[in-house]
């Protein structure tokens, strides 16, 4: 997925730049770097100039870690002109190894991508990845829901995207409400017609702002391989759940410790991880087991799919 750009307002600038993108698609990288160069020297203030240099320089740099410093500079450039960064200089930065990668994927960026990404989304997703997350949670939803009344009065649909979770569960809540940072993905969810509210922002944010104990079910499907820090959304569920609720979500999983942010641009979770956090937003888990939602280059991707409930 890229991000749209916007010009750099000097035509010929605009047209090195178009042709320096070529040139690394090509994988000519040395000849991106130097149109890349050019463009900047032409319009210093060109932050897309300068991440597509530092990505020209970051595959002429090798493993050499006094070449990629170079890219680091470019990159940190990028962030400079772009501090909301919706470029993802910052996960460009991370990537190389700067500290702080559990901010790596900034709101604006993770906007802007999905922005870009709204109209294909789920033919590339579906059809591409073989992605299965909302039909796995409906499914784990089942098994953890017996012995509940069903269907589940009120749920919400964290990174809601364009609505696949809502229709794997539209017969299991009686009202959904979701919410995206992507105002493209609200626009193709909208047109679905069975969300009683769609809202633009932080999942966080959104959750903060909910009545306390007022859901009866919470799903994020593969939400939060864009967020490294799980604490804060968990422990935002935990405030909005009903005594009786259930958070159901999905994650990319990795053997290690803690969130590692990955060549992929996106975090996978330790399950040591999951349940600390877990029992600290005072939750209880119902299910956690690994499971793969989809596919990358053939192979499965690994994962976790999770239900936790208020802990008695």
């Amino acid at each position: 997925m890229s991000v749209p750009l916007r010009s750099s307002g000097d035509l010929l600038a605009d047209r090195r730049y178009v042709w320096a993108e070529a040139a690394l698609a090509e994988g000519d990288a040395a000849a991106a770097a130097d149109l890349a160069e050019q463009v900047i020297e032409r319009v210093p203030g060109y932050g897309p100039a300068w991440l597509l240099l530092g990505r020209a320089r970051e595959i002429l740099a090798g493993d050499d870690p006094e070449a990629r410093a170079g890219a680091r500079h470019a990159f940190a450039q990028a962030l400079d002109l772009d501090p909301d960064d919706a470029l993802g200089a910052r996960l460009r930065l991370a990537q190389l190894g700067a500290p702080d990668d559990a901010a790596a994927l900034s709101p604006a960026y993770v906007r802007a991508l999905f922005d870009a990404y709204a109209g294909r989304f789920e033919r590339h997703l579906v059809e591409g990845l073989g992605y299965r997350a909302p039909a796995m949670i409906r499914a784990a939803l089942l098994a953890a829901a017996r012995g509940r009344p069903l269907p589940f009065r009120r749920a919400l649909d964290l990174g809601c995207g364009t609505g696949l979770a809502a229709r794997a569960l539209d017969d299991l809540a009686e009202t959904i409400e979701g919410v995206d940072l992507s105002p493209g993905m609200l626009a193709q969810a909208r047109r679905l017609g069975r969300y009683a509210a769609l809202h633009e922002g932080d999942l966080t944010a959104f959750l903060a702002g909910q009545p306390e104990g007022s859901a009866d079910l919470v799903v994020a499907a593969d939400v939060f391989v864009y967020v490294g820090d799980l604490g804060p959304a968990f422990a935002g569920v935990a405030r909005a759940l009903s005594a009786d609720g259930l958070f159901a979500f999905t994650l990319q999983a990795q053997a290690g410790e803690g969130a590692v942010l990955g060549p992929d641009g996106r975090y996978a979770h330790a399950e040591a991880l999951v349940r600390r956090e877990t029992a600290a937003a005072g939750l209880a888990i119902v299910t956690l087991e690994a499971a793969s939602t989809r596919r990358e280059r053939g192979e499965d991707v690994p994962g976790w799919l999770a239900v936790l409930a208020p802990a008695a």
